[in-house]
């Protein structure tokens, strides 16, 4: 290899990504726009649900236990309906997303010690909302069941009567439960997914549709010295997005960064290789920069923000689909971005993902200089 050849390639390069608007806009723009994009606008937090409420008792009792609907920033009580078929009405309009049901004889089987059941009805056309509507509904109905309880025990003397189990819930890691803290890191991994394949699909598909390549291929540059010079700039680009990102996360987001530097720095690298010799062996394969671009971002950015962990739990998906995951290379890097901001683990307890990227690298790394050779076809 020589490396005057190999600098001469790198200088080149730059200067041609100087000279494309397109590429310093994409460098420059995109990680900042998706980094705000993904870290505001995807949000699994639920808050502020809207609710109807149909109280058919309209006692003490029953109000105090809606108040306890009022009291949670999960829910906003928006109206109390006098008919069963009105609250059907508004949850059909949308103007509600859950009805709460109480029943006329709520107080008396309070009273008497039987099981009172309140209907909740839940809109399930947005099954994630929903979900998630159901599981805060059911811990606000478990709580005042309890208090019920404690009340009812009290009433007959038990003035010391407790609950025989309580759950001590400390959350690790992320202790507001924020899903901006989970989201924030992944879209690290998201961002150079897309824009160092994107960027590195046009390299060799501008010399074909420029017309230098023949005068490229009539020089001694060897074809491996073509492909390193050529991503050798990129390198540094995806570095400084990268940190750039991160820089966001920790100080616009508020994410903590516990892991070592040099963890995160090596990880980056590992999977700078990876996609970077992949929007390479596309733009070698393409030849046009327009297909090139469009196979980068359909191979890239959809098994990423799928099948990567970053929307969806790997453990939850099927098992024919969770064995597809161990293909995608953002997988690991993920996983290790995760690990580094919320736990600031060490290397060593995650070298399964390391190992997984490091196999990426060398087989899409060899891959990308046996697929260029100097001919003209």
């Amino acid at each position: 290899m020589n490396w005057n050849r190999l600098c001469a390639m790198a200088r080149k390069e730059m200067i041609q990504i100087r000279r494309d608007a397109r590429s310093i806009g994409i460098v420059i723009a995109m990680p900042i726009v998706m980094m705000f994009a993904f870290g505001y606008g995807v949000s699994f937090d639920m808050k502020h649900i809207p609710v109807y409420v149909y109280d058919q008792e309209k006692s003490q009792q029953s109000q105090d236990f809606l108040k306890r609907f009022q009291a949670s920033a999960y829910f906003d009580v928006v109206r109390t309906v006098p008919s069963y078929p009105e609250l059907v009405r508004a949850i059909d309009a949308g103007k509600c997303q859950i009805g709460i049901v109480v029943p006329p004889d709520f107080s008396k089987k309070l009273r008497s010690g039987q099981k009172v059941s309140v209907q909740a009805i839940f809109d399930g056309t947005d099954s994630n909302s929903a979900s998630v509507g159901m599981s805060y509904t059911e811990a606000v109905a478990q709580a005042h069941s309890q208090q019920l309880q404690l009340e009812w025990l009290r009433s007959r003397g038990q003035g010391e009567a407790r609950l025989p189990l309580s759950v001590d819930a400390r959350t690790w890691f992320n202790e507001n439960l924020e899903s901006m803290v989970t989201i924030v890191p992944g879209v690290v991994a998201m961002v150079m997914a897309v824009v160092g394949t994107f960027l590195t699909s046009l390299t060799v598909a501008r010399e074909w549709e420029r017309g230098t390549m023949e005068q490229l291929i009539s020089t001694p540059v060897t074809p491996l010295e073509i492909m390193l010079g050529k991503l050798a700039p990129y390198v540094v680009i995806g570095l400084a997005d990268t940190s750039l990102c991160a820089v966001m996360g920790v100080w616009w987001f508020g994410v903590p960064f516990r892991g070592h530097i040099w963890v995160f720095l090596l990880s980056t690298l590992l999977f700078l290789i990876v996609v970077l010799s992949l929007g390479y062996f596309f733009s070698v394969v393409a030849k046009t920069q327009l297909a090139a671009s469009q196979v980068s971002l359909i191979a890239t950015f959809l098994p990423a923000f799928l099948l990567s962990g970053f929307m969806y739990p790997i453990d939850q998906m099927p098992a024919v689909v969770r064995g597809i995951t161990h293909v995608v290379p953002a997988r690991y890097y993920m996983a290790i971005l995760r690990n580094v901001f919320l736990k600031g683990s060490p290397a060593l307890t995650m070298w399964q993902d390391f190992v997984g990227l490091a196999i990426f690298a060398t087989v899409l790394g060899l891959a990308a200089t046996r697929v260029f050779r100097k001919k003209l076809t």
